[in-house]
């Protein structure tokens, strides 16, 4: 029996999207965050020609150590974490995390070797399967410098005043807790938002308060070839179709 298909008017772009009969599926493939980190890095940001850094665009090797050559990131106090790639989650654990009993208030289960209790993320990692399969979900994760990721944080992404810049001419500023990322990547960001909304229900992911900051950001920086070429490879791997990208991308 051939798929029905349904079309869906959103006003995330005012455009008609079609979507498979199916509900938008979320990552049941992998459940390991330290596994999806591994296959990004060696299969779908293996060319050295992809691998750059999601806010900064900065080079980096096979060993995940930035190439201070052309980058545009620059840190006076010389951090260590400023010479490396961390995985960063574009969608923050806690946006689908914090709500969860385990972040809250910790398991029984939940204890270290000296016996003490612990909670948030490192609790709802080691406890809920659900939480397991969002926080690994390779369509939400993009390499970044380590830095950059720790100040981060799990803040929101909104327009911040002027143009302040604390990390040399990388264009990604922090302040009030909010980072605005440059307008080359805020569709990235939208899509990304979009998508975690959609596969993993309720949590509130996309809202009355980033709504239609997201929408407008999605409309002005629209899809690239290499935001394509990245779903589909994810896609081989995870196995669930990104079908906001998917729409996006064709033609691409």
């Amino acid at each position: 029996m051939k798929k029905i298909l349904i079309f869906v008017m959103f006003s995330v772009t005012a455009a008609i999207f079609v979507f498979a009969a199916e509900q938008q599926k979320g990552n049941t493939e992998i459940n390991s965050f330290s596994k999806s980190k591994k296959l990004l890095d060696k299969v779908v940001y293996g060319d050295e020609k992809v691998r750059k850094t999601f806010y900064c665009g900065c080079s980096y090797d096979k060993k995940q150590k930035i190439i201070p050559e052309g980058c545009s990131y620059f840190d006076a106090k010389n951090h260590s974490r400023s010479k490396r790639v961390e995985w960063e989650h574009i969608v923050p654990a806690a946006a689908f995390g914090g709500k969860l009993k385990e972040w809250k208030e910790g398991d029984p289960q939940c204890v270290d070797s000296k016996g003490k209790r612990f909670k948030g993320r490192n609790c709802a990692s080691k406890m809920n399967r659900d939480f397991q399969f969002m926080q690994a979900d390779m369509y939400n994760l993009v390499p970044a410098i380590g830095k950059v990721n720790a100040d981060r944080s799990n803040f929101d992404y909104g327009i911040i005043s002027g143009e302040e810049r604390k990390y040399g001419n990388c264009d990604f500023e922090l302040q009030n807790n909010t980072a605005e990322p440059a307008e080359s990547i805020r569709g990235d960001i939208a899509r990304t938002y979009f998508y975690m909304d959609s596969a993993y229900p309720g949590y509130g992911i996309v809202n009355e308060k980033n709504r239609k900051m997201l929408e407008a950001w999605d409309k002005s920086d629209p899809v690239d070839e290499w935001e394509c070429k990245r779903a589909v490879e994810i896609e081989k791997i995870q196995k669930n179709q990104n079908f906001i990208l998917k729409e996006r991308c064709k033609g691409k």
